[in-house]
């Protein structure tokens, strides 16, 4: 791997070999100092064109975990602010020497356009409406944490799959590991080509949700969608908020995610997100494997060799 750019491209070998680093990866986390050689003289940039925590945060650690310097270019401070074209400011972060640069912009395709510029690696944290993949892949990894296994399991997706890059990237991993995906969502919030994809389309919570091993839920994006896609952000919770109660649908060990941020008590309520009545709830755990995920891909992509000890 050169790049990673999406899971739509990335191969079912490379995905599993990502999962299985994340997983030597993550016992660093549960050490007292966190802290080991692998990237010692490398760097990494963020390059976010979008507000973020999670992702750049937890890349930001992951670099520093192992070593690497981790920078943090604020568009907003930047020369961007003056007018500087994409192309020109990745053209300068090279220039820099550094050694990788992880990148989130609001047009889908950014990413590839970065790749095609540079000769250095380039993480793709979230580009537009296309994708997501190191999300995808810690959603792929908290699911064989609690599952054991992706293959056979059915996965549903809900809430606002037209606007969610990281719905595409599960759909990608996910199928290409063998689970079966559901999108429950209204007609209005599924993207125009949601026949073509490898999914189920269902329009009901209770059909959606029918003997899921894993409900994935969704942010409703107000701040992305036109006027007129729900008649009312009560009447959409009404139908498809996963509440303890929509959740016995399911099966009983039912895995609860959601990539946050979250919009509690309108696509999850507050009790299904916080794991009570019994409710399987991986949302914090998520966030603890991005960091895990996002080591893996700095040390597959920007070529760690010493020791992890």
């Amino acid at each position: 791997m050169k790049h990673l750019l999406n899971l739509r491209e990335t191969s079912r070998e490379d995905i599993l070999y990502l999962l299985d680093s994340a997983r030597a990866l993550k016992e660093i986390l549960s050490r007292p100092v966190k802290k080991v050689p692998t990237l010692r003289g490398r760097a990494m940039i963020t390059l976010f064109y979008e507000n973020s925590t999670r992702t750049r945060s937890s890349f930001e650690m992951a670099a520093k975990i192992m070593s690497a310097e981790a920078i943090n270019i604020a568009v907003a401070q930047s020369s961007v602010a003056k007018g500087e074209s994409l192309k020109d400011t990745l053209l300068t972060l090279q220039s820099l020497k550094a050694d990788c640069i992880v990148m989130r912009h609001p047009v889908s395709g950014a990413a590839e356009f970065a790749a095609d510029k540079l000769h250095i690696p380039i993480v793709n944290a979230g580009d537009g409406r296309h994708e997501h993949p190191t999300q995808g892949l810690l959603d792929l990894f908290t699911i064989l944490q609690y599952k054991g296994e992706i293959a056979g399991k059915t996965v549903a997706i809900v809430g606002d799959i037209t606007h969610s890059r990281v719905a595409r990237s599960n759909i990608w991993g996910l199928t290409k590991l063998g689970a079966t995906v559901r999108l429950v969502a209204p007609r209005t919030l599924l993207p125009i080509d949601a026949d073509k994809l490898p999914v189920t389309i269902c329009d009901t919570l209770k059909e959606g949700l029918e003997g899921a091993d894993v409900v994935n839920v969704l942010r409703l994006q107000t701040e992305r969608q036109e006027r007129g896609l729900l008649p009312s952000l009560r009447e959409y919770s009404k139908l498809f908020g996963v509440t303890p109660a929509t959740l016995k649908f399911a099966k009983p060990d039912v895995l609860v995610m959601h990539p946050g941020p979250m919009n509690r008590g309108i696509e999850i309520s507050a009790d299904a997100a916080d794991g009570k009545y019994g409710i399987h709830s991986a949302i914090e755990e998520q966030v603890t494997n991005g960091v895990a995920v996002r080591m893996a891909v700095l040390y597959t992509l920007m070529g760690g060799k010493e020791g992890l000890e």
